[in-house]
């Protein structure tokens, strides 16, 4: 996302002698999603762009001229990708794969070349970089902090050939060792659990209430109603409580590792 779409937004504010707080309450909005707006890590979708223009007096050219998307990602993913970069706290069950800010590479490119249908090299290559591009939320040392919760299956299925899972589950261990992030696994020994149905992220932010996302075949939706979005926090919490403690979930990410390093 560009910064003139931004820039032009708070030049506009300042001239309606509007604070950034005071600018959201009359939108209806966050004052950090004024401020992400005007700093260009994010787009405000058609129906805030429309308050906007009807608070600042400026017709429709907030809502006309949003910038463009580039990141190449599925259109139900856009607006929990962008929530993804403004978390404090995310909490990741992945079902199938290493959830994407933790893909390595090669790993990501192996799972995005399974598209159907198949995708080009130059398209392929513009997710990789997307992907990579979300998994930069981990330079910070410290925000967000980031749990993941994995059933077994994520580790036994072989994506990419086994030394690409030997180099995907060893980033895991890394940053897991490292201390930033913690890493769990769910057994399959543990058979059904109440995650089982999907994949999903919880997220928590410094200003507004907490989020999640769940994700399926072609389909993904955020979910704010709080109702909803604690009995997600419950089932994750549950499922954690069945999980491999840390140490013996590092322990079996390591034996995985090995295994592949080993595989013929």
């Amino acid at each position: 996302m560009g910064s003139i779409y931004g820039d032009w937004l708070r030049e506009r504010r300042e001239a309606a002698a509007l604070t950034q707080q005071q600018l959201a309450d009359l939108v209806i909005m966050t004052r950090s999603h004024i401020a992400h707006i005007e700093a260009g890590r994010r787009v405000p979708s058609k129906e805030d762009a429309r308050r906007l223009d009807t608070a600042l007096n400026t017709g429709n050219v907030l809502s006309s001229f949003l910038p463009e998307q580039h990141a190449a990602v599925a259109d139900y993913f856009e607006t929990a990708r962008q929530l993804e970069q403004q978390a404090v706290m995310i909490r990741e069950f992945a079902l199938s794969y290493v959830p994407g800010i933790l893909q390595t590479e090669r790993y990501a490119r192996a799972v995005l070349g399974l598209s159907f249908p198949p995708v080009g090299d130059e398209e392929r290559d513009r997710r990789v970089v997307t992907r990579l591009e979300r998994a930069k939320v981990l330079d910070d040392p410290v925000t967000p902090v980031v749990w993941v919760l994995l059933d077994e299956a994520v580790l036994r299925r072989l994506i990419g050939g086994p030394d690409v899972m030997a180099e995907q589950v060893r980033h895991l261990v890394r940053l897991a060792e490292s201390g930033r992030i913690q890493v769990y696994v769910l057994p399959f020994a543990l058979g059904v659990h109440p995650l089982l149905s999907n994949m999903l992220t919880l997220m928590w932010f410094e200003d507004q209430p907490p989020l999640a996302y769940g994700e399926g075949l072609h389909m993904g939706r955020i979910h704010d109603a709080p109702a909803v979005v604690q009995d997600l926090q419950h089932r994750y919490d549950f499922a954690l409580g069945n999980a491999l403690p840390l140490k013996e979930s590092l322990a079996l990410l390591r034996a995985t590792a090995k295994g592949y390093e080993g595989h013929d």
